[in-house]
């Protein structure tokens, strides 16, 4: 073989990134959406469909920028979700009466039966992903993550 020429290795390795809680963190959210997205396709939903969905039941009557807000999604493109959700019936848009231009949000009895279905799902979902994490060692990395979120793990 000539120095000039180049060959790809015959095997791959992620071992240099490995220390890095990031690239962890994605490897395993690329596993959980992958298996989340199967979970919720028969029935009809996406992970941000069955979000708001979840939000919409669990705060009836919040607008659509609360929900924008709560989802971390820009609300342009939280009208196109709220538009899907109102077409298939499982979300109902009424003017608030103190601003015309917000609606409130509230699930119909088809999409609070939906969301039933899917939170049931999804719990299956979960318990069949992290079958092998003990309840401690979930609710340590539930807290950690919390911890990132908020910035409280900063010095």
């Amino acid at each position: 073989m000539r120095e000039d020429e180049i060959t790809a290795p015959a095997t791959i390795t992620d071992a240099a990134l490995r220390p890095f809680v990031g690239f962890n963190l994605k490897r395993a959210w690329n596993v959980i959406h992958t298996d989340l997205a199967q979970t919720l396709e028969p029935l009809g939903l996406r992970m941000i469909t069955f979000s708001a969905l979840v939000l919409i039941g669990e705060n009836p009557g919040l607008s659509q920028a609360q929900l924008a807000s709560a989802l971390s999604v820009e609300r342009p493109n939280l009208v196109a979700v709220t538009d899907e959700l109102s077409s298939k019936g499982l979300v109902s848009r009424d003017r608030l009466p103190s601003d015309r231009r917000a609606y409130a949000l509230r699930l119909t009895t088809a999409g609070a039966r939906l969301l039933a279905q899917a939170t049931e799902a999804v719990h299956a979902h979960e318990a069949r992903l992290y079958a092998g994490v003990s309840d401690e060692d979930r609710r340590t990395m539930l807290a950690a993550l919390a911890m990132i979120e908020t910035g409280t793990g900063r010095s």
